[in-house]
């Protein structure tokens, strides 16, 4: 039987928090917003909202291959996947608004059909095999990450604690033996918990320190703010390795 702590209730619960808070701005585009550019390099709004759409599809495929005992990936293909993001991408604020809500349904629906044992399974992805009981936090950072992307009025600011506080989490420990980045001491000044990120060199005698609250620290560390606030000039600050 499923362990309690692997069946994510809390997690399918976050995702639908989410979905809402998103709906909720994209009714209020205007109808020339979609195809301005969002803040990821190359994409307009359109773009990210039938990702995010698509996005909730492709998780379905891991969920359905969960309670089939096989493994069915995200999407046909990569190319596949770009066909349909630039197929989507034209479409008014009407049509995106329904299409992430219906496709938010079909989400909604598969984690509940998904029986206690089918969570264990292991589905595939691109940065590696997972538990499919992580299939709905993927779906809460999908949505935060991309409702910031958008350039709306939903910032950093606004990403839930709980979110910040794993993200923070998982950000550095996938950071912390990095050779592409010199050494680093980041300091959360909400929490006065320090992370070592880094392992090659360092740029001084010492490595350099930042220091900011927790939203600010998720914010640099997953590309979605410069580092300005974090004590140190912009500049100064290095390169950090793509999520991938």
């Amino acid at each position: 039987m499923t362990a309690p702590d692997r069946i994510p209730t809390r997690t399918m619960a976050q995702a639908a928090e989410s979905a809402a808070r998103l709906l909720r701005s994209v009714e209020e585009m205007a109808p020339e917003q979609v195809q301005q550019r969002s803040a990821l390099p190359g994409w307009t709004r359109g773009h990210v909202l039938t990702h995010i759409s698509r996005n909730a599809d492709a998780l379905c495929n891991l969920l359905r291959g969960a309670r089939i005992s096989q493994s069915v990936p995200m999407y046909p293909s990569p190319e596949a996947r770009e066909r349909d993001i630039e197929d989507g991408a034209k479409r008014p604020p009407a049509d995106q608004l329904a299409d992430l809500r219906a496709s938010g349904l079909r989400f909604t629906a598969a984690t509940e059909a998904m029986p206690d044992e089918a969570w264990s399974f292991e589905v595939p992805h691109r940065l590696g095999p997972f538990p499919a009981f992580g299939v709905p936090y993927k779906r809460v950072s999908e949505i935060e990450y991309h409702h910031v992307d958008l350039g709306l009025d939903y910032t950093p600011a606004h990403w839930p604690t709980e979110f910040v506080t794993r993200e923070l989490t998982s950000l550095t420990n996938r950071f912390r033996d990095s050779a592409d980045l010199p050494s680093l001491r980041l300091h959360d000044s909400d929490a006065d918990t320090t992370y070592r990120i880094g392992a090659g060199p360092q740029q001084g005698p010492e490595p350099l320190r930042l220091s900011g609250p927790a939203r600010a620290l998720v914010a640099w560390l997953s590309g979605r703010a410069d580092g300005s606030a974090l004590g140190a000039a912009a500049a100064d600050l290095p390169a950090l390795p793509p999520l991938g």
